[in-house]
């Protein structure tokens, strides 16, 4: 008699994911998609028709396309393969590969398609010939949907992964890296095209990176204030009273005196900075206070940790064993 199991083996099953898994992974599209066609739109109309090549890749394509007349989507893909393959081996291997592919190929159709219908679509194209105002407002809107395609853990590709496969060898900055190569490509640019479209090639990639990190992070809603004093209890007693807010010390020695202070640490929102300083010279008015500017507070009494990073663990396993990443 031949017992059944209650589990039978039936070969490869579809992966399971759970809700939260899927709607991770469905935003994570979602912003890729919306990234990738933000940056393309900003690239054909605010870019390509003016030979603004603000480094990266896609600047190189603009040069490519000047001297062969082949459409710039196709040259960036095509200028992004050999980058790939260096990626893949260096920087993650198909997790890396996968979302990197999709994001540039998304651009560079979006690119030849706007190039294309734009000019049809739009009763003047490009929308401005002032170059001032196409270098602004290309700096931004593209920065913008850069920033949505790195919120999703994505890259366009580009001398982005030469710059993170040279940090990684050699332990440079990354923005030692990107001047060298983003420079090289602008500096070529200015030859070609001359030297004042290169100057509104840099201002457009300062401008893009701005625009990509506030994407990225958000505004700076919160202040960390690092406070030397002599009564360390009393000005953590007047933040907690008076502000609301925790307070840490501990004791330091003074580098030019060799005497003992303390160093107090809070974090405050912005409007509470001149409440800070009010209270802790209230305190102690020979207290030395520095106050910095934090990118984002996660945490009791200011943005609560969102769901989807407390289950980011499990979220990421499921995804490894579905042999996606």
């Amino acid at each position: 008699m031949i017992r059944k199991s209650g589990r039978q083996s039936v070969g490869w099953k579809w992966p399971v994911m759970s809700k939260t898994a899927v709607w991770q992974e469905t935003k994570m599209w979602a912003l890729t998609t919306v990234g990738a066609l933000m940056v393309a739109f900003s690239y054909t109309l605010f870019q390509v028709p003016h030979n603004i090549a603000a480094g990266g890749v896609s600047g190189l394509g603009i040069i490519v396309h000047h001297f062969t007349g082949w459409p710039v989507g196709l040259v960036f893909w095509i200028l992004n393969l050999p980058l790939l393959l260096v990626g893949f081996s260096q920087l993650g291997r198909w997790k890396f590969l996968v979302r990197t592919l999709i994001a540039a190929t998304l651009f560079s159709i979006a690119t030849d398609f706007f190039v294309i219908y734009l000019p049809i679509w739009m009763p003047t194209f490009p929308i401005t010939q002032d170059l001032l105002l196409s270098t602004i407002y290309g700096g931004i809107v593209g920065g913008i949907g850069g920033g949505f395609i790195y919120r999703a853990g994505g890259t366009m590709g580009g001398t982005g992964i030469v710059g993170r496969v040279y940090q990684k060898k050699t332990g440079k900055p990354l923005s030692q890296v990107y001047f060298y190569t983003d420079g090289f490509i602008i500096a070529l640019a200015g030859i070609v095209f001359g030297w004042e479209i290169a100057l509104y090639s840099f201002l457009m990639l300062f401008l893009n990176g701005l625009a990509s990190d506030y994407t990225l992070e958000g505004p700076s809603s919160t202040r960390t204030a690092t406070i030397v004093t002599n009564r360390p209890q009393a000005v953590a007693n007047a933040l907690i009273d008076d502000l609301h807010r925790g307070a840490s010390y501990w004791e330091i020695t003074g580098g030019f005196t060799g005497e003992i202070h303390y160093v107090v640490w809070c974090t405050v929102s912005r409007p509470q900075v001149n409440d800070l300083k009010r209270a802790v010279t209230a305190v102690d008015p020979q207290a030395f206070i520095t106050i910095g500017v934090s990118h984002e507070t996660v945490g009791y009494g200011f943005t609560p940790m969102p769901k989807e990073m407390l289950e980011e663990g499990l979220i990421s396993a499921e995804i490894d064993e579905d042999g996606r990443s």
